[in-house]
């Protein structure tokens, strides 16, 4: 199951005078305004009642107009002109990162920034720790994520110009940051965790957003399930899945525009059709679902 927590960085900026025809360069002086937000989708293991992370920190590199990265998307630790990374925001916030479901997001930041291309972030974080439903509690250790920072490249970098706006998404996979060790059929079975974390930087301006419903028909009442895997399929292999809440609403968010294989699923029903669902960038779309429950035989 893969589970998403959600760094939302929205870059906007707005000048007196912006000309189609000038050729004044976009990169030029000026500054710009960034907001940081954090979301996540559904946890998926029903023996966790929290998930906390401490954000403490999180910068962004701007690339100069000259500078190559190579293949990794590496280079220099500093701009070429020397600055440091640009920090967006540096104060302890807590996250139980179960809190943040289907869109929900928390404002991490608002700043300003230099226009220009920017191909790197980096989050600091702390506090880790995992809470059982037996009220159990592991803290975790984090690999570098306070010394050096979590690094995520974007690729290609997304860009700041003068007058548009630039939407920045990281895409933190929970259920592959939060790796359990002993038996995960019971709770009792859990003996800790380790924190590897996985996240990836997506670019809203070239991405979209899938929701809906997902509901059965029992006893001619339309009924709105809970718990539905809504799994998003490209090329025949899974690109990410979501999971619907109290009030069968799923959301899910940062994929890359295009047609992808979209079906749900929740035990006791049958599957849904698979669909072609087309992601428009920068959009919503929306897909209901409705699934048969199974009836078994006497």
């Amino acid at each position: 199951m893969n589970t998403k927590l959600y760094f939302l960085a929205i870059l906007m900026f707005t000048f007196l005078m912006v000309s189609c025809e000038s050729e004044t360069n976009p990169y030029a002086d000026g500054t710009g305004r960034i907001t940081l937000q954090l979301t996540d989708a559904p946890f998926p293991f029903e023996m966790v009642a929290e998930a906390n992370v401490t954000v403490f920190k999180v910068e962004v590199r701007k690339v100069d107009d000259n500078e190559e990265t190579d293949d990794n998307g590496d280079s220099d630790e500093e701009n070429t002109d020397g600055s440091p990374f640009i920090t967006l925001m540096e104060e302890e916030i807590e996250v139980n990162l179960l809190e943040l479901t289907n869109g929900t997001t928390e404002m991490l930041a608002n700043v300003e920034v230099p226009v220009g291309t920017y191909d790197l972030v980096r989050v600091y974080v702390k506090g880790v720790n995992v809470v059982l439903t037996d009220g159990r509690t592991f803290d975790l250790k984090v690999p570098s994520g306070e010394q050096t920072g979590i690094k995520v490249f974007v690729k290609p970098g997304i860009t700041v110009v003068g007058g548009l706006s630039a939407d920045l998404l990281l895409d933190f996979d929970v259920s592959r940051s939060f790796v359990a060790k002993g038996n995960t059929k019971s709770v009792d079975g859990i003996h800790g965790f380790n924190f590897k974390p996985v996240i990836k930087a997506c670019n809203l301006s070239t991405a979209g957003t899938l929701t809906g419903l997902v509901s059965s028909i029992e006893n001619d009442v339309d009924v709105f399930l809970e718990g539905a895997q809504v799994s998003v399929m490209a090329a025949d292999t899974l690109n990410t899945s979501g999971f619907t809440d109290s009030e069968g609403k799923y959301t899910i968010m940062g994929l890359e525009a295009g047609t992808y294989q979209v079906f749900a699923a929740l035990e006791g029903y049958m599957n849904s059709d698979t669909l072609d669902v087309e992601i428009a960038a920068a959009n919503k779309t929306i897909q209901d679902f409705q699934l048969d429950k199974i009836v078994e035989d006497n």
